[in-house]
């Protein structure tokens, strides 16, 4: 087997900021490390006035969508939409409650293809699930009025999307439901965490006893209840005080992180376009409709050869830089959904030729101009 130099320049390193340390020490010296501690409290409210809705600490985006499809009490049979470019966790969320999934293909940006949403739209439709990719989004007016005729719950999946915007709004709090992540590979990192983004409401009251084990204890806490009992399904859901404090020193930042990610995108637009547009690829630009927050610079190579041999390349200089999903229709386990139905072409493109140079908080110019250098090579080269 071939030996590969150490890679000195990450795709991501997780974000860190001064302050974090302390937060979490104070975390700790104060005795409240589980979840519903007074950083968990204040992350959600910070958050709640970016979304416009209340936002709640989950463990992951995955037990997020998983708590999402108990919400809306997707049942055996029922179909749920879902993009194939995307994660397994937006599809395993839904396959867990014995939905029948839909894949659907995507546009040129990654998001999920709106007409093919009407296409598998049927009276057994009992959600639709846009993926917002690298912090971008479909035409969700549209997506909404789709939708909204057939009385068809929209959960966004918004996992890459915390900070982003469409038309002044924020992603992740458009529809019925809403499911951000703060992983390590996000703006903003809890080391594993998510958020369950729901108005006001029976949903938003619900998801409380979910991710309280089923109980009634967030009204009994409150003095609402005289007693604290088993109310609804759940489970241990709630993101732990300790990662909350992580997360709450970056919100203290949030201005910051978001500065230096748009420099670092904006940095490789300006010294990529034109050596990639002669190469005859093309980067990920933001649609119109959205205003970025920079989580990923994707570039789109050539064909699926062309694409290893630049990531073999890049490896050779110590730089990694990934590719992204393996299309969901096209898995041994997506096929069980998707097997003889019709292909999905920009999906099967964007999971082939789809390459992700490295975009985080604490890269250094050096870093960065290292990667723009090599990049620029093999441009020149192939």
């Amino acid at each position: 087997m071939a030996e590969f130099p150490s890679i000195r320049i990450p795709f991501n390193r997780p974000t860190y900021v001064d302050g974090a340390n302390r937060a979490m020490l104070d975390a700790i010296r104060g005795g409240h490390t589980a979840g519903g501690g007074p950083y968990g409290l204040r992350c959600e409210e910070v958050l709640g006035k970016m979304a416009g809705r209340p936002v709640l600490l989950v463990s992951s985006c995955t037990h997020a969508l998983e708590m999402a499809a108990l919400l809306l009490d997707i049942r055996p049979g029922d179909e749920v939409i879902v993009p194939s470019f995307t994660f397994v966790s937006t599809a395993n969320a839904f396959a867990l409650r014995g939905a029948r999934l839909r894949f659907a293909d995507c546009d040129g940006f990654g998001n999920i293809g709106l007409s093919q949403v009407e296409r598998l739209l049927s009276g057994r439709t009992r959600a639709v699930v846009p993926v917002h990719y690298g912090g971008n989004s479909c035409d969700m007016d549209r997506l909404l009025a789709l939708c909204g005729e057939r009385k068809v719950p929209v959960v966004e999946d918004a996992a890459q999307s915390v900070g982003a915007g469409y038309k002044g709004r924020p992603l992740g709090a458009l529809g019925t439901l809403g499911c951000y992540s703060f992983h390590e590979t996000k703006n903003l990192v809890a080391g594993e965490g998510g958020g369950l983004v729901a108005a006001p409401g029976p949903l938003l009251d619900r998801a409380h006893h979910l991710r309280d084990k089923g109980t009634n204890r967030r009204e009994f806490r409150n003095g609402l209840a005289d007693k604290y009992t088993w109310v609804d399904l759940g489970s241990s859901w709630v993101m732990s005080d300790l990662n909350a404090a992580y997360l709450s020193a970056q919100l203290d930042c949030l201005e910051e992180i978001a500065r230096r990610r748009s420099e670092i995108w904006n940095r490789y637009a300006r010294e990529l376009g034109a050596p990639a547009s002669r190469a005859g690829i093309s980067h990920m630009a933001v649609p119109a409709h959205n205003e970025p927050n920079h989580h990923l610079f994707a570039l789109i190579l050539r064909d699926r050869p062309h694409r290893d041999r630049f990531i073999a390349f890049m490896r050779e200089r110590g730089i990694l830089t990934p590719f992204h999903y393996v299309s969901l229709h096209s898995s041994p386990f997506g096929q069980v959904y998707h097997g003889g139905e019709a292909p999905l072409p920009m999906t099967e493109r964007l999971s082939d030729c789809l390459v992700r140079l490295p975009v985080f908080y604490n890269l250094s110019e050096a870093e960065q101009g290292e990667v723009i250098h090599a990049v620029s090579e093999f441009l020149a080269r192939d």
